[in-house]
């Protein structure tokens, strides 16, 4: 069928619609020989620990994606729950400044995370492992949310469809496959399954009442695609990045 004839074609239904952007599963970076590799413990150290510092970037991105969709957004409604996400994070202090157990976001969850695969704090902040590849794909994205219409830029998160499944598997692999981890690093995989679902349901609402014509649906499985092959060329990089043989003066 020809792009003219398919936007031309009458709207698909909601569960239709819907089932097809879950259909692109299929390209979901949990499937990447890097990330089945990641998550059957056939990683050694230097290898989680690139892998960790180089995600690390892209948690980095996340609010200030989020947060070119809020000034891109003329929605007051939209913008107060999708603020959410960037208080999810950035984090939550009180009045003083100060954060509660909890409540320090997930930017702080993964600055834990790479401590318990024993990077230290300044190499993860000051991103000295971020390799080309990853840093290209991420200010990709970043530069698609500030650019695109608020309504595309949230389409583009709905990676998150995909996204409970990736963090189970690492909270039943990681603490057998890696016992070297400190158990305390993998909160931040805990803390996004509840996160995630309820960033879905509001991503899917967004997409549903937008994507009335066929057109702007087709366009929503486009975004969605080119989100995914953003998490899967980070993985390339990563993976390029951390052979089995580096030397070891090159190991983070």
């Amino acid at each position: 069928m020809s792009a003219d004839t398919a936007t031309d074609a009458p709207a698909w239904g909601e569960q239709e619609f819907e089932a097809r952007l879950r259909e692109l599963e299929a390209g979901y970076h949990i499937h990447h020989p890097f990330n089945l590799r990641l998550n059957s413990g056939r990683l050694q150290p230097f290898q989680v620990r690139g892998w960790v510092a180089n995600r690390f970037y892209y948690q980095l991105c996340i609010p200030m994606k989020d947060a070119a969709i809020l000034s891109n957004c003329p929605d007051r409604e939209v913008r107060r729950r999708w603020i959410e996400r960037l208080l999810d994070h950035d984090g939550r202090p009180d009045a003083q400044g100060r954060f509660r157990d909890g409540e320090a976001g997930g930017i702080e969850a993964w600055s834990r995370l790479g401590e318990a695969v024993g990077l230290s704090r300044e190499a993860l902040w000051s991103q000295q492992h971020v390799v080309p590849g990853v840093r290209f794909a991420v200010d990709a994205y970043l530069n698609f949310a500030r650019r695109a219409p608020w309504q595309e830029a949230a389409i583009s998160s709905l990676t998150e469809l995909f996204a409970p499944r990736i963090h189970a598997d690492r909270l039943a692999g990681w603490p057998q496959h890696y016992p070297w981890i400190e158990a305390d690093g993998l909160q931040y995989f805990r803390s996004r399954i509840p996160l995630a679902s309820r960033d879905v349901e509001h991503g899917l609402e967004i997409a549903l009442g937008w994507c009335r014509s066929r057109e702007r649906q087709q366009r929503a499985l486009e975004i969605l695609q080119f989100k995914l092959d953003i998490l899967w060329s980070m993985l390339d990089a990563i993976e390029r990045a951390y052979p089995d043989d580096l030397p070891e003066e090159k190991r983070p």
